[in-house]
């Protein structure tokens, strides 16, 4: 296990002087911070969109359309998905754009979107509408709680019904719950795209299956397998404590890359928080991640702890795992243990007499295995 020593990820540093670029863009977007989200989306409007228009034309045959679609699945969905998915995170919780250029933020959504993976609308009302608010409890359709998190069994079980399934459980959710808006705003962003998909197969097949086809399902999987890693640690006597249902990763360049991402707990417990504030915000809750045995990892991020799950190496978990204050856990092998329990899958039932009921959602929990 590791000791909590400097943080290393990214802090705001205001810049000394802005360029006319910079200035330009400043007049449009709500905070300063942002800039790098202009950054990103100017540099994807340039290396992406262009040569996705390219491969639709005919100018490309055979090896030479191969030729230029390698490099860009390469730079849209290896360097840029995760950078894009993860600004639209961010943007979906605070506004990029002033109120005047909300035209801007639709054409992000409806334009730009597609070009990942992520059909129109639906990844905001998902994440806003549903995933905070039942918080990975079963009414979440992206929920981990029935599986348990180190099986590969239950990983495939996990993303084959978020594929086949995860829009009519969100549209359900939504509908039950009355939010017409939301899940008309749902329907109409997945329904567009695969009209869109549909049509575009008519003006070039090989190009519509490789630019936003098999973009799309990717992007399905990486986002369940990000939730899967996110949500893997849970404890079973109490499943919605913040505290103890998400993790941390810290000091990783995926934070670099993809704003802070790594924070979950801290994103649950402070939602709207700018990603970099979120750093400092978790030394001022290191105490309470110490006393609630929380998870923190140093030097790693999802995809590591997704592989070392899968492969049941705790041992690995356990050696980049942040031993706060020297108090969270006695020894090594206690950390083991509790993750191991941690990642077991927990059923919500009604009517369990001898376990732990829990309050906020009148539900009674029990631990099984596979």
């Amino acid at each position: 296990m590791k000791a909590l020593t400097t943080i290393t990820d990214p802090v705001y540093i205001p810049k000394e002087k802005y360029s006319l670029y910079d200035k330009f863009w400043l007049r449009l977007i709500n905070d300063p911070r942002d800039l790098p989200f202009i950054y990103l989306l100017t540099a994807i409007h340039i290396l992406v969109i262009p040569v996705a228009i390219l491969l639709y034309t005919p100018l490309l045959k055979g090896w030479q359309w191969w030729a230029v679609y390698v490099p860009y699945f390469y730079v849209s969905q290896m360097y840029f998905k995760g950078r894009f998915g993860l600004m639209l995170h961010c943007i979906s919780h605070r506004r990029l754009f002033k109120k005047a250029y909300t035209w801007m933020y639709h054409w992000t959504i409806w334009i730009v979107c597609p070009f990942f993976g992520h059909t129109p609308e639906t990844y905001f009302v998902h994440h806003m509408a549903m995933h905070h608010v039942e918080n990975n409890m079963p009414d979440d359709a992206s929920s981990t709680l029935a599986y348990n998190r180190d099986s590969p069994v239950g990983f495939i079980r996990y993303v084959a019904r978020f594929l086949f399934l995860g829009f009519r459980d969100t549209f359900m959710y939504l509908f039950n719950k009355k939010r017409k808006k939301l899940y008309l705003r749902l329907t109409y962003g997945e329904m567009s795209f695969y009209l869109f998909c549909i049509a575009m197969c008519f003006v070039n097949l090989q190009a519509t299956l490789w630019v936003f086809i098999i973009p799309f399902v990717f992007a399905r999987i990486v986002m369940m397998l990000g939730n899967w890693a996110q949500h893997s640690f849970i404890d079973k006597e109490d499943p919605e404590n913040n505290f103890t249902s998400a993790i941390n990763c810290i000091n990783t360049a995926y934070n670099k890359t993809c704003w802070n991402d790594g924070y979950h707990t801290v994103h649950h417990l402070r939602p709207a928080m700018h990603y970099t504030d979120i750093p400092a915000e978790f030394l001022k809750l290191k105490d309470q991640f110490a006393e609630k045995k929380s998870l923190v990892f140093d030097g790693i991020h999802y995809l590591h702890i997704f592989m070392y799950l899968m492969t049941k190496r705790y041992d690995k978990l356990a050696r980049h795992l942040v031993n706060i204050n020297g108090t969270t856990f006695s020894s090594e092998a206690e950390a083991i243990a509790l993750m191991k329990e941690r990642a077991k899958k927990i059923i919500l039932t009604e009517q369990e007499p001898d376990i732990k009921l829990v309050p906020s959602r009148r539900a009674l929990v029990k631990t099984t295995t596979l």
